[in-house]
């Protein structure tokens, strides 16, 4: 079952089309990736997703339900979660104040509690930093936290934004081992990703976008040996 569906998708900044009919699905128990350049449309795909900014023609569907004119609120209400660029942490909140404001629509604190403590074992290093400041972590560890709060929200499908971005490639192959265990454990993961060799390590398909429209799609496997992506992303590497 498909968990999320654009289908010819077309936005506009002004009189600036950033996406070009996009058509693009993620099942369920998926593990997919959006490559391209900087500037192709993948940010604007997941904000578009997330009821961020506003489509212009075609339709976008999550769980078998239209979104495409939903509030934010709904869509995370929904369990489609979006894990924005740059971390975007509360840097003078405490690791455990990030991962609560994570369950900021959940009614029930005792649901949020134990989706923390889930948090916790997926992500130990941050139940030993669950005091500190999250102003106070290293690049790699206020990833891992915008992951946990993420989680906390109770996806059906986390949209992770360059989780990867400024990170040392020991720490990359650390946030693409949570993502997968993510995925293991029952939610479908959307991945934008720079880093194109890391994603396709873990992801079961892709789509390549340039110039907001999709260019290239498969399986990831074939992609990691496909000459369009080795010349465009991945070089000799």
């Amino acid at each position: 079952m498909a968990m999320l569906e654009f289908q010819d998708v077309e936005v506009f900044y002004g009189k600036v089309q950033a996406l070009r009919g996009i058509s693009l699905n993620v099942d369920e128990g998926e593990i997919v990736a959006l490559l391209g350049n900087n500037g192709a449309g993948k940010t604007t795909t997941l904000s578009t997703a997330s009821a961020l900014v506003r489509l212009h023609s075609g339709s976008v569907r999550f769980a078998g339900k239209d979104i495409s004119k939903a509030h934010p609120w709904n869509v995370v209400d929904a369990g489609l979660i979006h894990v924005p660029e740059g971390r975007r942490i509360f840097s003078t909140l405490s690791v455990l104040e990030n991962l609560q404001l994570g369950g900021y629509l959940v009614k029930d604190r005792a649901t949020v509690a134990k989706r923390i403590e889930r948090v916790y074992e997926l992500l130990p290093l941050l139940a030993e930093r669950r005091t500190q400041q999250g102003g106070t972590l290293s690049g790699g560890e206020q990833q891992m936290l915008a992951i946990g709060r993420g989680l906390v929200a109770g996806p059906k499908m986390l949209m992770l934004d360059e989780p990867s971005m400024g990170l040392a490639p020991l720490i990359v192959a650390q946030v693409m081992r949570v993502i997968s265990e993510i995925r293991d454990q029952g939610t479908a993961v959307l991945l934008v990703e720079q880093n194109a060799r890391a994603a396709l390590k873990v992801t079961d398909r892709a789509y390549v976008i340039d110039n907001g429209a999709t260019t290239i799609e498969g399986r990831a496997s074939d992609l990691l040996t496909d000459s369009r992506i080795v010349d465009a992303y991945l070089g000799n590497g």
